[in-house]
């Protein structure tokens, strides 16, 4: 399938394919689309050996370079991307720098712009603890060998006239994982990473990249042989209503058209994390949830006095392929979102028995289009698994919500046990409960964490980063035909 022409509408960016649009944030995100169809389609038509070295030329034809200082740089860029999208990284996470991409950010820290006035009261220089601010010329002056990046001098002068320079990276990277390296290229902290991805989407030169597990998820369909060896399984976060420009019945059938057996609901493992987690809950009084992986390693590398504190649920992820496993023990479950954390909560040990790989909402597309499937033209198929409350865990706060639903559908009366729960969305907002709860201060018994502004609507790997509707999502919860926790669980049990 062929890229006619592409047009810029708002900052958005469409792709006209016979007559069909996609959209993307930014000419990153495109670029990365392009090297995972490109590397998908090669391995569809089992020809990616002899075709990976022409990939670079086909996205970056030349003779004029488009991004960069040359084509050579641009194709050189677009191998290493090729790397990541074989899962071909140097290390064990999910998320890396591509050091050839990393080049153009400033890293000067806090400097004296233009702006200063050459002001006799000197407040930027009295403000400063460590003496790093002298005046030169009647204008302000600072020593970066004694300045300690305080910022007490940016709140101080009159003028704004002294700025921080701060990597985008940097700045998206809340567990302060990304640091400059002596190259002056970004440099990740393993063990302080918590692959939420936010990174990813905010450099604006693309240099920093999860890892993709796309081949596996097609070699997987393959080896299957149409499912006659084995059945391979799509499981769908909820988030994925509203993420493609058609409904989500045709979505369902474009999966069945790339060789998935069945599409099953993560909502539904949510139904059945609301009444365990509950449970647990009023059981030991104090609880952070399980659901979002980011977040439940942020605690264990950040706050490790508070581990055991995080409920013992698997995520709905887990559960719902759990529950698939018991009753089809040789089957292989792909759960497709827009979590890059996933990519790693899969290979814990606690999961992996369950889920077979993970895939973004950015790949599913880059797998439509290579293998030419096209969605606005097939039936849809119905996605009725899970309840209401199931489907509001993509929002923040509707894990909270199910959470009090799946109470009173215990007939747990207030007096015995009362939900006080702090919703979450962000990793500083995460951070301010932590704090609180370690502190014993705020009275909340129940953390909701989401590393992600909004929830899981707003996940790194969306094929659009824009404000999100949570309005939108209780409307899609709306349209269950299980209304009640308890009614969507019960349908297992028959």
């Amino acid at each position: 399938m062929t890229f006619m022409a592409y047009k810029r509408k708002k900052s958005l960016i469409y792709f006209e394919r016979n007559d069909r649009y996609m959209m993307f944030d930014t000419s990153v995100q495109e670029l990365k689309y392009k090297v995972l169809r490109e590397v998908a389609r090669l391995a569809f038509e089992d020809r990616l050996e002899e075709g990976l070295l022409g990939i670079a030329e086909t996205i970056v034809p030349g003779p004029l370079p488009t991004m960069r200082c040359c084509i050579y740089k641009e194709r050189a860029i677009v191998n290493e991307r090729v790397k990541f999208a074989m899962n071909q990284g140097k290390s064990r996470n999910v998320i890396e720098v591509l050091p050839i991409a990393c080049d153009e950010c400033p890293v000067d820290g806090i400097q004296v712009s233009q702006a200063c006035r050459g002001c006799i009261a000197h407040r930027c220089m009295n403000a400063c603890p460590k003496d790093a601010i002298r005046i030169e010329n009647h204008k302000a002056v600072i020593d970066k060998s004694k300045c300690v990046e305080c910022g007490r001098c940016l709140a101080a002068c009159p003028y704004s006239a002294i700025v921080k320079s701060e990597r985008p990276c940097v700045r998206a990277c809340k567990p302060k994982a990304i640091s400059i390296d002596e190259n002056r290229c970004a440099k990740i902290d393993d063990e302080k990473c918590i692959a939420c991805g936010a990174c990813v989407y905010q450099c604006p030169f693309g240099a920093i990249s999860d890892k993709s597990f796309i081949l596996d998820t097609i070699e997987m369909l393959k080896n299957s042989e149409n499912n006659t060896k084995y059945n391979v399984h799509a499981v769908v976060a909820p988030s994925i209503s509203g993420q493609f420009s058609v409904p989500l019945g045709k979505v369902v059938s474009g999966l069945k058209q790339l060789g998935f057996r069945s599409v099953m609901e993560a909502a539904l493992g949510a139904d059945m994390v609301a009444f365990k987690e509950a449970s647990e809950l009023v059981e030991k009084g104090f609880l952070t949830s399980s659901c979002c992986p980011a977040f439940v390693t942020y605690i264990e590398t950040q706050f490790p006095d508070m581990k055991d504190k995080i409920s013992h649920n698997l995520s709905p992820m887990a559960e719902i392929a759990r529950y698939m496993k018991k009753h089809e023990p040789n089957c292989k479950i792909v759960f497709i979102g827009p979590c890059t954390a996933k990519k790693a909560e899969f290979q814990k040990e606690t999961v992996s028995p369950y889920i077979d790989n993970v895939i973004t909402f950015e790949e599913l597309q880059a797998l439509f289009d290579a293998k030419g499937v096209a969605l606005e033209g097939l039936e849809s198929e119905p996605l009725d698994n899970a309840s209401y409350y199931g489907r509001i865990f993509a929002r923040s706060g509707g894990l909270s919500d199910a959470v009090a639903n799946a109470l009173k559908e215990m007939d747990i009366p207030e007096d015995v046990f009362k939900l006080k729960a702090a919703v979450c969305d962000g990793i500083d907002n995460c951070r301010t409960a932590l704090l609180k709860a370690q502190k014993g201060v705020g009275g909340e018994n129940f953390i909701e964490g989401m590393a992600c502004i909004d929830g899981c609507i707003g996940g790194a790997a969306c094929l659009t980063h824009g404000p999100k509707d949570k309005l939108a999502v209780d409307k899609y919860g709306k349209e269950a035909a299980e209304k009640s926790i308890r009614d969507a669980i019960f349908v297992l049990e028959l």
